[in-house]
C-alpha cells in the first residue's frame, strides 16, 4: 500500500489590512487532499520575518511559498511534489509568468525580464527555460517555491537582515550542505509584472541592492556574474577619460554591447512581436544601469536584522478550504 501524501502548508506573505490576497483564493483550488493541506497568510511589514513566523507555526511537511499576487495552476502542487522522490531534493521552483491578458506595458516588462542579455540565468524566473533539471538559486524565486520545512528550520529560516534575496542566501547554504534545488519550467504561477515604469525601475534598484547585501552576508563564487552590471556602470562613467587615452579601442566594449542589445531586441521581437520587442530595447540597458547602481548601494547599506532594536508584528491567518475536497490517488511518498 502506498504511503500517504505529504502534508503541505501554503504560506503567503501579505500586508496588514490587505483585503484581496489573490494567492489565497487560488490556493484553495489546488488539487490536493484537504486533510493534507493548510493555507496560511502571514501579515506584517517584513516578508522574511513573516515567512519565518509562518514556517514555525505551519503543520506541513512541505511549505509552498507564494507571493500575495501569485496565482498557481490547479495541478501545479501535485507536479512539484512529484520531484521530491530524491531525499536530497530540498526545494522545487519554477517561473512566474505574465498573464496573457496583462496590459501591454506589463507584457513589455515581461519580455525584458525574460531576456538572456538582461538577466542571464535568472531569466528562468520569468520564462519557461529548458526542461526540468537540478538548478541554482539564480533560477528560482520565492513567489513560487516548494520546500521541505525541516531543513529550512534547521538553518534558522530566512536571514531577516536580507530583503530581497533572503531565499537566495538560504538556497546557497542548502546547496553547500549537499542538498539539491530543482527547476521545473512547467511549475508555473501567473503573476503580473510591475504596472509602471517607475515601479519597474524601483524594482531593478532593489534587486541590485539585495544581491550586493546577499554577497556581503553569504559570498559565493556564483555571485561573480552579478558584478558585471556595476562594472559596466563604472565603464560608462569612465568613458570621458578612456576615449581620449585609448581612442576607438576604448569604445570597443560599448560598440560590442550595442550590437548585443540590437541582437537581443530581434530575439525579443520574434518572441513577443515587433512593437513589444522594440519597446523592450531601452529596458535592456536600463536593467544593467539600475541594477548596477543598486548593487553599489547594497555594498554600503547597514544590515540590521528585523526585530533587532524594534519589534516586528506578524499575525497568522488560516484560510478555510473550499467545501467538497477532491479525492486523488495517493501515489506520492512522504518526503523524509
Amino acid at each position: 500500500m502506498s504511503e500517504k501524501l505529504p502534508s503541505v502548508t501554503v504560506l503567503i506573505a501579505a500586508r496588514p489590512g490587505q483585503a484581496e490576497v489573490k494567492a489565497a483564493l487560488a490556493a484553495r483550488a489546488l488539487d490536493w487532499p484537504h486533510e493534507q493541506l493548510e493555507i496560511l497568510i502571514a501579515r506584517g511589514t517584513q516578508p522574511s520575518v513573516q515567512r519565518n513566523t509562518g514556517m514555525r507555526q505551519a503543520r506541513g511537511d512541505l511549505i509552498y511559498f507564494l507571493d500575495d499576487d501569485s496565482v498557481p495552476e490547479q495541478a501545479s502542487l501535485r507536479r512539484a511534489v512529484s520531484r521530491f522522490g530524491d531525499d536530497k531534493v530540498v526545494i522545487v521552483g519554477g517561473p512566474n509568468i505574465c498573464p496573457p491578458n496583462a496590459p501591454w506595458l506589463e507584457q513589455v516588462f515581461a519580455l525584458a525580464l525574460g531576456s538572456l542579455l538582461a538577466f542571464g540565468p535568472s531569466r528562468a524566473r520569468y520564462a519557461r527555460v529548458g526542461s526540468a533539471r537540478e538548478g541554482s538559486e539564480k533560477e528560482l524565486i520565492l513567489c513560487n517555491l516548494l520546500a521541505r520545512r525541516a531543513p529550512l528550520l534547521e538553518l534558522g529560516g530566512f536571514n531577516e537582515a536580507l530583503y530581497p534575496n533572503e531565499e537566495n542566501a538560504l538556497m546557497d547554504q542548502l546547496q553547500q550542505l549537499g542538498f539539491k534545488l530543482v527547476y521545473d519550467p512547467d511549475f508555473v504561477v501567473l503573476r503580473r509584472p510591475r504596472s509602471s515604469l517607475r515601479a519597474f525601475c524601483r524594482m531593478l534598484l532593489t534587486y541590485g541592492r539585495g544581491r550586493a547585501e546577499q554577497f556581503r552576508v553569504h559570498p559565493t563564487f556564483g555571485s561573480v556574474l552579478n558584478f558585471v552590471p556595476p562594472l559596466f556602470c563604472l565603464y560608462l562613467i569612465s568613458l570621458p577619460l578612456v576615449l581620449p587615452l585609448l581612442g576607438g579601442l576604448g569604445a570597443l566594449p560599448l560598440a560590442l554591447y550595442c550590437i548585443a542589445v540590437v541582437s537581443e531586441t530581434m530575439v525579443l521581437a520574434n518572441r513577443g512581436g515587433l512593437t513589444r520587442g522594440l519597446a523592450a530595447m531601452p529596458l535592456l540597458v536600463l536593467v544593467h544601469v539600475l541594477y548596477g547602481i543598486g548593487f553599489f548601494h547594497g555594498l554600503v547599506t547597514t544590515l540590521k536584522p528585523a526585530g533587532k532594536g524594534r519589534e516586528v508584528q506578524v499575525s497568522i491567518e488560516s484560510v478555510p478550504l473550499l467545501p467538497g475536497p477532491k479525492r486523488v490517488p495517493e501515489e506520492q511518498a512522504r518526503p523524509s
